[in-house]
């Protein structure tokens, strides 16, 4: 078994890296420094195409260091040894060393870590730190700690909705639509529609939503003619469509407009203790179906079908922080800060619930074997202790699911953009 496998299994298993002192010198010096300014010049390139998706990518990089930041203060206060707090994954950056716990910056923008050590039978820890080792805990203190990363993705996304609520109110669709952009060459501009006309009608009847004004496009063929009513600066325009053929989809039958278009939204102002009533009631909803969300993502099949296009449904297509950023961008466009705050909320509230599911690496995979842990040392029989070895193969079983989804989802991202 080579040092590379061993090393890799055991943190990953462990939730972060192994290295003892002296095993890997802190980084640092002139690589360290041009790594770091690509990682600030990447953001300033992104603020650049969009100061919206900039702004949702630093909210879910400030999340992802609150998640970590659960871990840690859990951990600190219920006597647990923490060795390390790094930002980012992969090789290190810079790092010092405060006490007993080094904290730095690596180079891979890919998540973040708390090392704590003990975390289970096969993380060797020094004989004189046995007594603060996670698995030396009572089980309520490791169910604290090791949830503690979800538990504050769910107050990240309490304090964002509340936030949005009582200063602008709660987003609500209006039932208009409106046109965000055109496809140059294609029938709508030909016709003379332009990005912020609200539709009024087509061939009489009134698009409420935008999916809705898509089946009415869709039921006609290339060629046909449709009347589109469109609201333009309060001054109502006629135009004449003929449909055309889908670029993507040539041999299709389906009508083309060359759109891209967006249900409208008003803000429905409330008064602080609504906005705060709302912002739990709500965080209830967003969980409820987050849980089918989490296991949708997970579905080995959706992700194939749509990979291979079997499946089209966007509300079930996988997508990265790539495809998130993109729709940000436009959802800021539309909505301002409110509509970023509220995607964040609702990102935060799918990470936490996705972290929770019961197999290595998530947090959730910890808490089970805690929990299991917790069921076998019945009174009158001595303390059990897992054997995590058992669950390497299921754990490298997910660690390929969750490269698939990342790579399915980035090839998705960029074929068949989310929104």
């Amino acid at each position: 078994m080579s040092d590379t496998y061993v090393k890799f299994r055991n943190e990953v298993l462990a939730g972060g890296a192994t290295d003892r002192d002296g095993q890997q010198e802190t980084a640092g010096g002139p690589r360290a420094v041009l790594a770091a300014l690509g990682i600030v010049a990447l953001l300033v390139l992104l603020g650049w195409w969009s100061p919206w998706a900039l702004l949702f990518v630093v909210g879910l990089l400030l999340s992802i260091f609150l998640h970590e930041l659960g871990h840690f203060t859990t951990a600190k206060l219920t006597g647990m040894k923490v060795t390390q707090f790094f930002l980012f994954m992969g090789p290190k950056l810079f790092s010092f060393r405060r006490g007993e716990t080094e904290y730095g910056l690596r180079l891979l923008p890919l998540g973040a870590y708390v090392r704590i050590i003990g975390m289970n039978n096969l993380d060797e820890v020094d004989p004189a730190d046995e007594d603060r080792a996670y698995r030396t805990k009572s089980y309520p203190r490791r169910l604290l700690v090791i949830t503690a990363g979800s538990l504050m993705h769910m107050l990240i996304a309490v304090a964002l909705l509340f936030g949005v609520y009582a200063v602008q109110g709660q987003r609500t669709q209006t039932g208009r639509v409106g046109l965000a952009s055109i496809v140059k060459g294609y029938p709508a501009e030909v016709a003379g529609l332009q990005a912020g006309d609200i539709i009024a009608s087509v061939d009489g009847v009134t698009p409420r939503s935008a999916s809705q004004l898509t089946a009415l496009i869709r039921a006609h063929a290339p060629g046909d003619v449709v009347s589109v009513v469109a609201d333009r600066d309060g001054t109502q325009v006629v135009k004449q469509v003929t449909l055309g053929t889908n670029p993507d989809d040539p041999k299709s039958n389906i009508g083309f407009l060359g759109i891209s278009s967006a249900s409208e939204v008003g803000w429905k102002s409330m008064s602080t203790p609504s906005a705060a009533l709302h912002s739990v009631t709500d965080l209830g909803h967003a969980m409820w179906a987050s849980v089918g969300g989490v296991i949708t993502v997970l579905n080995p099949v959706n992700i194939y079908q749509h990979v291979t296009g079997a499946n089209n449904d966007p509300n079930t297509q996988p997508s990265t922080v790539v495809g998130i950023s993109r729709l940000s961008a436009t959802i800021g466009q539309e909505s301002g800060l409110g509509g970023i705050l509220l995607v964040l909320a609702g990102v935060n509230v799918f990470v936490g619930l996705l972290n929770l599911f019961p197999l290595l690496p998530f947090d959730g995979g910890h808490a089970a074997i805690a929990t299991y842990k917790r069921l076998r040392s019945r009174k009158g029989r001595p303390a059990y202790r897992a054997d995590v070895a058992k669950m390497i193969p299921v754990t490298m079983a997910v660690m390929v699911l969750l490269a698939f989804l990342v790579f399915a989802g980035l090839y998705l991202d960029y074929a068949k953009p989310p929104g």
